[in-house]
């Protein structure tokens, strides 16, 4: 299987399952990769802003972006109100 199949693999997986968060171990076992293979790839369609890292190095859809729990390590929620502020 090509690059370019394992890439659409991949989208249709995130495609599949909204909200779908995964580790590089995870993402590996799904996907039956090998480490190397499967960091590029997923790596690409960060490039191609299909994907993201979280602060914790997990993989989202960058569309799925949303709520408290996936917020950026430089963005938080002050205590003493709902708003959300840049450090």
């Amino acid at each position: 299987m090509g690059d370019e199949q394992i890439l659409e693999r991949i989208r249709g997986e995130f495609l599949e399952m909204p909200g779908l968060t995964l580790t590089s171990p995870q993402a590996k076992r799904l996907l039956g990769l090998d480490e190397h293979m499967c960091h590029r790839l997923l790596d690409r369609l960060v490039e191609v802003r299909f994907l993201r890292r979280t602060f914790t190095g997990a993989y989202v859809r960058l569309t799925d972006d949303a709520g408290p729990s996936r917020l950026d390590a430089k963005t938080f929620v002050r205590p003493d109100t709902d708003e959300r502020s840049l450090a």
